[in-house]
């Protein structure tokens, strides 16, 4: 429906109620449009379809890979999005990362928390809605401009800006995008994964993310000491995501089906077997085991059988059993498979380095079965990119025949190589990484996990040096506020970010000439006019 067809709907529905003369049709149209989705059900059903259309225009063109960035707060997410908008004049292809990582370390009551799942499991869901909270009043704002820009034309009497700022409005684009959601191991048992679900989906999650990490062990996927569970318990939650989407109608919702096999020598139970060769006896067949006799078993050993030989499974004193060493790729590919059999739509590859060639390598492996198996990938700030990509550069040079007497691998890291030719390619493979790795590694989904937190961290650093130190106030002024006003950063005017406009437009709906405004010749926002 139109601008003005919403204006013309509003007037026939005041037109019935009597007393219902002081609501303006235009004002209640405004409203209703800086309000589009009413409920975070509407935002999942909105957003599943936009990212069920980009995988298959990735499908189509690796080169339609998509990118988001990781957050902890609302007004990060907001900002990411009005800035896209900003630089590059569409959000499309680009979404929104939930990192339970962060979620833990920066909203839990508890305080900071490593990546473990100890924080509370609602708070996931509580900032699913937070960020789509900001986000719509992103969209609020920006059509409340517009709606004071029309006003303005008007009053010139210039049609023909009415008229494109019309269209404009009936063509908005909004500021609501995908939100990949990470619900860790699940949180407990299938049942408690399918409870949570429902709470990310009705907040407006179009996209779990969920990972075969044990429940009560989780760890970081680039930590040590991560153990997995048996096929079937994984696929079970998968299963429960998949019912959470479809009892609220969410028909089209993703499942990202995250594997921390590369990383993970543990397991908790040994899997059931109903029949030689099922998912169980081939997730047991990793298991590490010595041979044994009958006169070898001890008080309280685990045995299994394999290949009609009697086994003992390597058991730790926490009770975890021990996989085969260099046996984590193979674990890879058969988690990856068995979840898109399974209900999953997506892989996620938990790996210890960015390197395009190890993916690569799984991905190919995977696709001989399922052709078009994609991935969303973790370009994590947990690996060192520079010192990485210098070492892969080393190598490729080395084995080229290439000299490279002028290098240390061990001491890559160093500014002293910041100017060689070495940096200077391992810079442009970073620079190309996300690109290449679509192209041949299969991953339609780049993100960054806690970029914001780095950002945060390094600002505030800078800010409080220059602060505290000799520049004092200049130290504000001069690389935070003149630098917003430089580059055009919305939040310079923070009152405006803030809501304060759009309050104003609500009190002169609701009480006319009467109504009490902030945006007065008095507040010092109007310094910013120019900005």
């Amino acid at each position: 429906m139109s601008y003005q067809d919403n204006i013309g709907a509003n007037n026939a529905l005041i037109a019935n109620y009597k007393g219902w003369d002081g609501i303006d049709a235009e004002s209640a149209a405004r409203m209703q449009l800086q309000n589009r989705f009413k409920t975070g059900l509407d935002i999942a059903k909105y957003t599943a379809k936009i990212m069920r259309e980009d995988m298959a225009a990735y499908d189509a063109d690796p080169a339609n890979y998509t990118q988001s960035l990781g957050c902890w707060h609302g007004f990060i997410g907001q900002q990411k999005l009005i800035s896209i908008k900003k630089h590059f004049g569409s959000t499309k292809r680009r979404y929104l990362y939930l990192s339970g990582w962060m979620v833990a370390a920066l909203r839990s009551e508890f305080g900071p928390l490593p990546d473990q799942s100890m924080h509370e499991k609602t708070s996931v869901a509580d900032l699913i809605e937070e960020l789509y909270t900001f986000l719509k009043q992103a969209d609020a704002r920006e059509l409340g401009m517009m709606f004071r820009d029309l006003d303005a034309a008007r009053t010139a009497g210039d049609q023909v800006k009415v008229k494109q700022l019309e269209n404009a409005i009936d063509n908005y684009e909004t500021h609501v995008v995908p939100i990949i959601a990470d619900i860790d191991a699940g949180f407990g048992n299938a049942e408690a994964t399918y409870l949570l679900a429902k709470k990310f989906i009705e907040a407006g999650a179009c996209c779990i993310q969920i990972e075969n990490q044990v429940s009560d062990e989780k760890q970081c996927g680039h930590q040590d000491g991560k153990v997995t569970v048996p096929h079937e318990d994984f696929l079970a939650k998968i299963r429960a995501v998949r019912y959470a989407f479809l009892e609220l109608g969410v028909d089209d919702g993703v499942i990202v089906a995250r594997t921390d096999s590369l990383g993970a020598g543990l397991t908790k139970q040994i899997a059931y077997v109903k029949e030689a060769g099922d998912i169980g006896d081939q997730y047991n067949s990793f298991l590490d085991c010595d041979e044994v006799s009958a006169s070898d078993i001890g008080h309280g050993d685990v045995l299994i059988t394999r290949d009609g030989k009697l086994m003992r499974p390597k058991r730790l004193p926490s009770n975890l059993f021990q996989f085969r060493s260099g046996t984590g790729e193979d674990r890879c590919v058969l988690d990856c498979i068995t979840s898109l059999q399974n209900g999953a739509d997506l892989l996620w590859i938990e790996t210890e380095k960015p390197h395009i060639g190890q993916i690569g390598g799984m991905v190919d492996r995977i696709r001989e079965v399922i052709p078009n198996a994609k991935l969303v990938y973790n370009n994590s700030p947990s690996f060192n990119w520079t010192l990485n990509f210098r070492q892969q550069v080393y190598d490729a040079w080395a084995e080229a025949g290439k000299d490279v007497s002028a290098y240390d691998r061990s001491k890559l890291m160093s500014v002293d190589y910041d100017n060689s030719e070495l940096s200077a390619e391992a810079d442009e493979r970073i620079r190309t990484f996300q690109k290449d790795a679509a192209a041949q590694a299969g991953i339609f989904h780049h993100l960054i996990t806690l970029p914001t937190y780095h950002t945060a961290a390094l600002s505030t650093d800078n800010l409080a040096k220059r602060y505290f130190g000799e520049e004092g106030m200049l130290g504000y002024v001069l690389n935070v506020q003149r630098e917003e006003i430089r580059q055009g950063i919305a939040c310079v005017k923070h009152q405006n970010m803030s809501g304060s406009d759009i309050g104003d437009d609500h009190k002169e709906y609701f009480a006319g000439d009467a109504a009490l405004k902030a945006a007065g010749k008095d507040n010092t926002m109007n310094q910013f006019a120019a900005a």
